[in-house]
């Protein structure tokens, strides 16, 4: 890739890990390497079986197999900071085309990792790389440098009505 830039996907909505999703199977597609990066997921979800199924696909997960409330443990900084370093170390081995950090703006609003950590990690991204940012929350810090910002708002949702989240859909 020529240039490479800097996407994130934000707003209370559905969508934001699907749409990263959707760009890395185009991706991956057309002979792209994804490197896919979950930050605060540990959980069963059916991208996990991605990697086994596409080419160049990399996924790892960083997170329990809970959700993380208002008071995060000691585990989950320390999962948060090796996810942030595990995607510097990816961003610059040149391996990949496109990093996917999935839920990073949320492990931020959570001060698992600093807006600070997150602007140089944008600053360092070879040119070459696109980077993608998911997450509730997005500071507006990183929204102001980044190359494209899509905001998904809610308007209406079936889980308002009870629907838990289905497999093959939401998980």
């Amino acid at each position: 890739m020529e240039k490479g830039y800097v996407q994130v996907y934000t707003g209370n909505g559905k969508g934001k890990t699907t749409c990263a999703l959707g760009l890395s199977l185009r991706a991956v597609c057309s002979g792209k390497k994804v490197f896919f990066g979950q930050f605060l997921k540990g959980m069963d979800y059916s991208e996990l079986k991605a990697p086994s199924i596409l080419p160049n696909f990399t996924l790892k997960q960083y997170g329990a197999d809970r959700f993380i409330g208002k008071n995060p443990r000691k585990e989950d900084y320390e999962m948060a900071r090796e996810a942030f370093e595990d995607a510097k170390k990816n961003l610059l081995s040149n391996n990949y085309d496109i990093i996917v950090l999935d839920e990073i703006n949320v492990a931020c609003y959570m001060g698992l990792i600093s807006v600070d950590d997150i602007i140089n990690l944008i600053r360092i991204k070879p040119d070459n790389v696109e980077l993608v940012l998911t997450g509730r929350y997005a500071d507006e810090k990183i929204i102001e440098i980044a190359d494209l910002v899509t905001n998904m708002d809610e308007i209406k949702h079936y889980y308002k009505k009870g629907v838990q989240a289905r497999v093959g859909i939401e998980k």
